[in-house]
């Protein structure tokens, strides 16, 4: 199978999204508002980008949110008719360029076959300005091959951050909603200055 933009299209179109909570994810919410609304703030593979609508509504206007379904950012847009459409991406994350304060991670890093995931971490540090932030949840089960999601574990995550980035935290995650709870981890990493 291949995790390309029209099967994550396919999925919006017939609503078989299992990782969408219909409403922001309280850890990354609680973790952004940490930040000034100037920050500069990019969500990857952000679906419905919930989380992005409670931004952009508290004011947060240097936001960018990307996924590769033409689906979910008309549904966004529906939604959230005053957002602007360009701040809304469509396209493959390994080819976006930009410098970011903040990269929310909500559910992308685990849909990403295991085999990209140090592509992943290597593409998040250029991203980054250098003391920026990478955070969010990951999730806390054994990798599988029958994904997305694909799991993973904190010594996995560990291990994927370290040496590239200063790790602040990866510790469960003690604000994730109801049927994830026990499930997931709060990271936060730092690019070096």
């Amino acid at each position: 199978m291949e995790l390309n933009a029209q099967y994550w299209d396919k999925r919006y179109v017939e609503k078989t999204w299992g990782w969408d909570i219909g409403y922001p994810s309280p850890p990354l919410i609680d973790y952004a508002s940490l930040y000034d609304t100037d920050a500069r703030i990019l969500i990857p593979g952000c679906g419905h980008a919930y989380e992005g609508e409670w931004l952009w509504k508290k004011g947060y206007s240097n936001l960018i949110l990307m996924d590769m379904s033409e689906t979910a950012k008309s549904n966004f847009l529906a939604r959230v008719p005053d957002f602007p459409a360009d701040q809304f991406l469509i396209g493959d994350f390994f080819k976006h360029e930009g410098e970011y304060d903040v990269i929310l991670e909500q559910t992308f890093y685990c849909a990403l076959n295991p085999d990209m995931r140090d592509d992943y971490a290597n593409h998040m540090l250029n991203l980054l300005r250098p003391g920026g932030r990478l955070a969010g949840v990951l999730f806390d089960f054994p990798l599988t091959e029958k994904g997305p999601p694909f799991g993973g574990s904190a010594e996995e995550y560990q291990a994927r951050f370290e040496g590239k980035f200063q790790i602040i935290k990866i510790q469960p995650c003690y604000n994730s909603i109801e049927p994830r709870a026990g499930k997931e981890f709060f990271f936060e990493v730092k690019k070096p200055d």
